[in-house]
């Protein structure tokens, strides 16, 4: 079963590889809570999921819920009784190797980030480039 955890190590998981859905979301609530431009989720049975560690919940709407490191902030779940009974989504960056499932769709794509929407044209530097040559 992949593994993952926040920033400060504080809280590890794992997780099952079979998932009823593995997205990235552009909405503007994912993109606002996580301070990035798009969030990747990978939902799973919530009975599946070893959470090792204290979380932090936040109501991010009436049945949404975000469970976050509160030692380092690290987003790491999203559950919703309502929409997703017994499951938890995962914040599957934070996998050790989030290769290990894979993407298979993008949601909410009619809130991404204009320049979100061709990535592959602009330059792509393996490490940060440096600073500008004067």
């Amino acid at each position: 079963m992949p593994e993952g955890g926040c920033h400060c190590g504080a809280v590890r998981y794992s997780m099952p590889i079979e998932v009823a859905h593995h997205a990235l979301c552009h909405c503007l609530d994912c993109r606002r809570a996580a301070g990035a431009p798009a969030v990747a989720w990978a939902l799973a049975p919530v009975d599946r999921v070893t959470i090792r560690g204290e979380t932090t919940e936040y109501a991010s709407s009436e049945h949404g819920r975000r469970h976050f490191c509160p030692k380092c902030g690290t987003g790491l779940f999203y559950t919703n009784a309502e929409i997703f009974p017994g499951q938890i989504d995962v914040q599957s960056a934070t996998l050790d190797d989030p290769d290990s499932i894979p993407l298979q769709a993008q949601i909410q794509t009619a809130e991404r980030i204009g320049w979100m929407a061709d990535l592959h044209d602009r330059p792509a530097f393996a490490r940060y480039p440096g600073p500008p040559e004067a």
